[in-house]
């Protein structure tokens, strides 16, 4: 049973006739007439009393008209569902980002521009976003580096450094800055191995050649803040992630050798969707050029 039968089957019963069913859907009397005979045909039943030009609906046809009508106006409301989607007046839109600050200014953009779009995010480390992405449970996913894999488009948003924080009392609080081979000798106090502000910064030191003491793995920029803040370590963090708190003193690097470049992303093979296409156009204006 096709949409096309059960169109011909309704305007049949409501006009009464063949012949006026076939001018109001626009089609030959005989296709029309065709599309009602296979229907009878494959469910052996019958639909109309035939009685010369004049048809009467048949029990089962009387029985049936509610619900091929409900099928039509469903059809009508998935219709307006999808034009609305298309057109932005409605819909979802999932994104999963490796921290609050970034996605924030975001999806303030995006917001201005397509109020009526339902936003959800979900937070974790780059790792998780991308496969959220592989397992289409986000649509659009905030990492901190770029990953050279086709499946992805990547496009850059932002540049910060990579900055250390410390204790306040620790002998670094009083400096502006230190050198990246500083942190040798110091315990470091590390994100898990799928972060990416820890990859950068062990990128950094590996070209310089300097070895570091880790003296922990914290799973969260929580914990990790208030390992530093009980002075259990130094640790480090995006500038633009950095929270002020009185225990602690922010402390730059020098040269800011060390950086992560926030990208936004999606499946390559959804690039195309109107929906997101519509977030990477809204955050355009905001979105830096790429080096």
């Amino acid at each position: 049973m096709t949409l096309n039968q059960i169109r011909a089957f309704v305007a049949v019963a409501h006009d009464g006739g063949f012949t006026a069913a076939a001018r109001t859907l626009g089609m030959s009397h005989s296709t029309l007439n065709s599309q009602i005979q296979m229907m009878e045909r494959e469910y052996g039943a019958e639909l109309f009393h035939r009685r010369g030009r004049r048809v009467e609906l048949s029990a089962l046809g009387l029985e049936m008209l509610p619900l091929a009508r409900r099928m039509i106006a469903l059809e009508g409301d998935m219709s307006s569902l999808l034009d609305d989607s298309g057109k932005l007046r409605h819909g979802s839109l999932k994104v999963g980002a490796v921290g609050p600050y970034h996605v924030t200014e975001m999806i303030e953009a995006y917001h201005a521009v397509h109020p009526r779009i339902k936003i959800s995010v979900t937070l974790g480390n780059s790792e998780v976003v991308l496969d959220a992405l592989d397992r289409y449970v986000s649509d659009v996913g905030v990492v901190a580096s770029r990953f050279p894999d086709e499946r992805y488009h990547m496009q850059l948003y932002a540049r910060y450094p990579v900055i250390a924080f410390v204790h306040v009392g620790h002998p670094f609080a009083k400096r502006e800055a230190i050198a990246l081979r500083e942190l040798s000798g110091q315990p470091l106090l590390m994100r898990e191995p799928g972060s990416t502000t820890r990859k950068a910064l062990e990128d950094a030191l590996a070209k310089q050649g300097i070895a570091v003491q880790v003296a922990m793995e914290i799973g969260s920029r929580e914990a990790l803040r208030e390992a530093v803040a009980r002075g259990l370590g130094i640790g480090t963090v995006s500038e633009s992630e950095y929270v002020p708190d009185p225990r602690l003193r922010p402390v730059r690097i020098e040269g800011d050798v060390v950086s992560t470049h926030i990208h936004v992303c999606c499946l390559r093979e959804r690039r195309d969707s109107r929906l997101i296409a519509s977030f990477f156009e809204a955050i355009a204006d905001r979105t830096a050029p790429a080096t």
